[in-house]
C-alpha cells in the first residue's frame, strides 16, 4: 500500500482505518439486562478466569513505517527498473524565467553584501594608497569598498507534459480492478513528474458512455452500465485538441479496462481513432488490462493484433498486484 503524506512525502504503509459498526454475537451468549446479578452491580466485571486478562509472553511483529520523499521514491524506481530517461520530443516545452546570481554591484541590500569581494576591494585601496602594513595586515572596509551580489533573469525551456488517465467503470470493473489501477497510476505519475518540470493530469471515466471527472470520482465512481471504449478515446482527443497541442504538450494517454468492449464494431472504431488521431499526438499510448471474472480480456489482443506495429503503442496485462511491476516496466521502459 503506497499512502500520498501532503504532495512530496509518501509513508510506507499506510495505516487502515476502519469504519465503526455494529457485530451480533451468537442468540446463546446473553447480554445487557439477562443472566444473574443484583441492581447496582458493574457490567462486565467477574471473576477472572485461567488465562484471561493477563499479559502475554509471545513476542509481537513489529512494522516500521518510513517517510520517502517523491523524488527519492522516482530514483528507486528508476534504478530498480532500470528505466531510461525520457527525451521530450521537439519543441514541446514552456519557457520559464529564473534568477541567476552571477554579477557584482556597488549599490545594494546588506542582505547581499559579497564578503569576499568586499574585503578584496578593501585590500586593493589599502595596497594602492600605501596604507597596508604586512607586519600588521589589518583590512577595515569603508563603505566605498562594498560589493553586493546582484542577478540577471534568464529564460530557460522547461519541458511539461500531460497525463490523460481513462479508467473503465462498467459493470465489470470492481473494487479489485480499481485498485490495480490506483496501485499503477501511482507509480506512473511518480515516475513523470521527476521528468517534467510541469504536470497536469486528466481523468476520463467510462462505460457506454465517457465523461471527464476529478480525481476522487476517478478512482471512488460506483461501477455499472455496459462498456464503449471508443467513447473514451473520442472524448481524450477532444480533450487534446481544445486544450493540449502537440506542439506545445508531451502527451501520455493510459487507458485501464478489463477488455470486455460492445461488439467488434466499436473495436475497429478504436483502432481507427488511435491509428488516424491520438498515436500521432502521444508521446506513448498505453493500455493496461485488469483481470476480472466478468470480462471477455479480448480488447488487449485485438490492440496486439491491428496495431502490434505501432512503436507508439504499449499493452500490458495487470491480473494481479505482483504484474504491476511488470506493467510499470513496459509503460516506462522505452523512454518517449
Amino acid at each position: 500500500m503506497i499512502g500520498r503524506q501532503g504532495k512530496k512525502l509518501v509513508s510506507i504503509p499506510v495505516p487502515q482505518i476502519d469504519i465503526p459498526q455494529f457485530r451480533y454475537g451468537a442468540k446463546q451468549g446473553g447480554g445487557v439486562g439477562q443472566g444473574d446479578g443484583d441492581v447496582g452491580t458493574p457490567i462486565g466485571q467477574g471473576d477472572p478466569q485461567p488465562g484471561e486478562d493477563q499479559a502475554g509472553s509471545e513476542p509481537g511483529q513489529h512494522i516500521l513505517e518510513v517517510d520517502i520523499s517523491l523524488e527519492e521514491l522516482a530514483q528507486i524506481l528508476g534504478e530498480e527498473l532500470q528505466l531510461p530517461k525520457i527525451e521530450p520530443r521537439g519543441t514541446k516545452n514552456i519557457i520559464s524565467e529564473r534568477s541567476k546570481y552571477n554579477r557584482i554591484r556597488r549599490v545594494g541590500p546588506d542582505s547581499l553584501v559579497h564578503f569576499k569581494r568586499t574585503y578584496k576591494e578593501a585590500l586593493r585601496r589599502q595596497i594602492s594608497s600605501g596604507e597596508y602594513n604586512p607586519s600588521d595586515p589589518v583590512i577595515v572596509p569603508i563603505r566605498d569598498d562594498t560589493r553586493y551580489r546582484s542577478w540577471k533573469e534568464e529564460w530557460l525551456p522547461e519541458s511539461n507534459a500531460v497525463i490523460i488517465y481513462m479508467m473503465d467503470v462498467s459493470g465489470s470493473m470492481g473494487t479489485e480492478q480499481k485498485e490495480l489501477v490506483r496501485i499503477t497510476a501511482f507509480w506512473i505519475e511518480t515516475w513523470l513528474r521527476s521528468q517534467y518540470k510541469q504536470i497536469e493530469i486528466c481523468y476520463v471515466v467510462h462505460d457506454a458512455a465517457a465523461k471527464e471527472v476529478d480525481q476522487h470520482a476517478f478512482y471512488h465512481l460506483r461501477e455499472g452500465g455496459g462498456t464503449k471504449i471508443s467513447s473514451a478515446y473520442k472524448l481524450c482527443n477532444e480533450i487534446i485538441d481544445e486544450r493540449y497541442s502537440p506542439v506545445e504538450w508531451n502527451i501520455y494517454p493510459f487507458h485501464f479496462s478489463d477488455g470486455d468492449n460492445w461488439g467488434d464494431g466499436d473495436t475497429h472504431q478504436c483502432v481507427e481513432l488511435l491509428e488516424k488521431e491520438l498515436l500521432p499526438k502521444s508521446n506513448q499510448f498505453c493500455y493496461g488490462q485488469v483481470r476480472s471474472s466478468y470480462g471477455s480480456g479480448s480488447f488487449a489482443h485485438d490492440l496486439s493484433h491491428w496495431l502490434g506495429d505501432e512503436e507508439k503503442l504499449v499493452v500490458s496485462e495487470i491480473a494481479a498486484r505482483e504484474n504491476v511491476y511488470d506493467a510499470i516496466k513496459s509503460f516506462l521502459g522505452k523512454g518517449r
